[in-house]
């Protein structure tokens, strides 16, 4: 029988526990127990936990944020950030992706170096420590349009924190270039990139991605995108998308993939689930993708596999990357409250414009207030504060929404 004591003491029930054995799966209590040790779960044990219901679901929620609180503490962070979408002319139609257009399409647009600048100033001029940036892939791309940008920016504000440019437009700037995917990132670093983000990761299982998005960069493109930054010293976030067509044991092999990397290169800052947005989307919208009809497509996930997939993310990568940030842009505040009682511990980004998602058809704005966000922080009996783009503590703020420390 699986020692359940550490479970007794989490659910606070004392005695009563015995008489709710029978509703608990013991095998999943095992994995709960050995996550509890400290030790690592593994695939296997991840997929059984993306099947858990009932009692046994509950109380993988307790433990995660047990070790949520651990590992974190009661702080929530949040970041003070504006990402620019600079242009959404994309020679690439994935299924999942509705903000990309072709450049006869009306709502196509591309924003100019100025402009970006401009939008950088303006959210540095309200507090902003950081510069999202990331766009379509345009057609005939100056290979050098992102250096450009990056330079423009750093010359301007020289102390902002550029978070820009995903494995696939590394991949595909590097390839305008005729360079070397390694050799096109120390340019970046050069010209003022400070960290990548993880995205264009969607589920790191080709079979997967050839079926939502054929022509996007490979897993082992993904890989080397992502090491080679590492080991340039440039940080990057890490991602999954769900809810559309992959299953248990594909969410949890892509989720060990992440841990095997940050095993290796430690360059991880974060992990970013996203949840499949589907109103607009392509593929729902038609069924199809291409000529090719999409079997077994789902409206994004349910709020239980929310709630699993920060869990599960939780335990899989306590150890490893102790940052688990939620999509308050994906999951609109309500949901995000509870799910940082689920194993999360951080808010996200300001973000002012957000342009990806909300095209998708999210239906939370581009824009949260900090104040909103530590109200929420608070309200859930935690303690909010700003953060930079790599976790260091900036602001710490008490009940009164003053702030209690500075960095």
């Amino acid at each position: 029988m699986t020692n359940l004591s550490l479970k007794t003491d989490l659910l606070g029930i004392g005695s009563r526990f015995d008489r709710l054995q029978s509703h608990l799966d013991p095998t999943i209590l095992g994995i709960l127990n050995k996550a509890l040790d400290g030790k690592d779960i593994s695939v296997e044990d991840a997929t059984k936990l993306f099947e858990a219901k009932g009692l046994t679901f509950n109380l993988l929620v307790i433990v995660a944020d047990e070790l949520r609180k651990r590992t974190v503490g009661d702080v929530v962070t949040y970041i003070v950030n504006r990402n620019i979408n600079f242009t959404n002319l994309c020679i690439k139609r994935c299924g999942f992706c509705a903000f990309s257009r072709g450049k006869l399409d009306e709502e196509a647009y591309s924003l100019s170096i100025d402009e970006v600048v401009k939008r950088a100033k303006e959210a540095w001029a309200i507090g902003a420590t950081e510069i999202c940036i990331q766009a379509g892939l345009p057609p005939r791309m100056d290979p050098y349009l992102y250096i450009k940008i990056c330079k423009a920016i750093k010359k301007e504000l020289p102390d902002i924190h550029i978070h820009a440019f995903s494995p696939e437009e590394v991949v595909y700037a590097a390839n305008c270039a005729g360079s070397s995917v390694e050799d096109y990132l120390k340019t970046l670093k050069d010209a003022g990139v400070d960290s990548l983000p993880g995205t264009s990761a969607e589920i790191l299982d080709d079979e997967v991605r050839r079926y939502i998005s054929p022509g996007r960069i490979t897993t082992k493109e993904w890989i080397n995108v992502i090491k080679s930054a590492h080991r340039l010293d440039i940080p990057t976030t890490s991602t999954i998308m769900y809810g559309h067509v992959e299953n248990s044991l594909q969410k949890a092999k892509h989720i060990d993939l992440i841990r095997q990397i940050q095993m290796e290169t430690h360059g991880f800052t974060e992990f970013v689930p996203l949840s499949f947005v589907h109103s607009e989307a392509p593929m729902y919208k038609t069924g199809r993708l291409g000529n090719r009809r999409i079997e077994g497509l789902r409206k994004g996930p349910t709020g239980a596999e929310v709630l699993k997939m920060y869990a599960v993310s939780r335990l899989m990568l306590n150890n490893h990357i102790k940052n688990l940030q939620v999509s308050w842009v994906k999951e609109g505040p309500k949901l995000s409250q509870i799910c940082l009682n689920a194993g999360c511990n951080d808010f996200g980004g300001t973000l002012m414009n957000e342009s990806i998602s909300s095209a998708a058809g999210a239906q939370y704005g581009q824009y949260m207030d900090p104040k909103e966000f530590r109200n929420l922080i608070r309200d859930i009996g935690r303690v909010p504060a700003e953060r930079s783009t790599t976790y260091r503590i900036l602001k710490i703020f008490d009940q009164n929404d003053n702030c209690m420390s500075s960095k």
